[in-house]
């Protein structure tokens, strides 16, 4: 999310309203926030902030692969969480519009789990958005869930 708001809109993700939606007045059980330590300027302080906002972070470090290319990938560790807690849980919010996690939402709903995305529709997997029961596209209420900024 927090990319996709800048690429598209130059703005940051107001973590606390998409926290707010998810939880949408039910008991919230945990909400994790994944994220990769890249060693960049603000970095510790935005992971601090969504610890404050009620976020429990899981942070992994970035891989640097042989000729320099980057990568940070958390799909693998995100599913076996859900997988885990999925006895505790009603209803899942995923706040991705990544369509490798359309198997985990047909998971979730053959063990009878309400399933919620939350994510940007212009950047979102539409298999995903089929295989949710609800899709709350972040485009549609930038109000709510950007905060503008003057700089990428």
């Amino acid at each position: 999310m927090y990319h996709s708001s800048r690429n598209l809109y130059k703005a940051r993700v107001n973590f606390e309203n998409v926290l707010k939606t998810a939880v949408a007045g039910r008991k919230l059980i945990r909400a994790f926030a994944y994220v990769i330590e890249a060693d960049v300027e603000g970095e510790k302080g935005f992971f601090e902030a969504l610890e404050k906002q009620g976020f429990e972070v899981r942070a992994k470090a970035i891989q640097v692969f042989a000729g320099g290319v980057k990568k940070g990938d958390w799909d693998v560790g995100l599913c076996i969480d859900v997988v885990r807690l999925t006895p505790l849980l009603d209803t899942v919010s995923l706040v991705s519009g990544d369509g490798d996690y359309v198997d985990l939402l047909d998971y979730l709903r053959g063990h009878g789990r309400r399933t919620e995305v939350i994510a940007f529709g212009k950047t979102t997997s539409h298999r995903l958005i089929e295989e949710a029961d609800e899709f709350i596209d972040m485009d549609k209420e930038q109000k709510r869930f950007l905060f503008k900024t003057s700089t990428t």
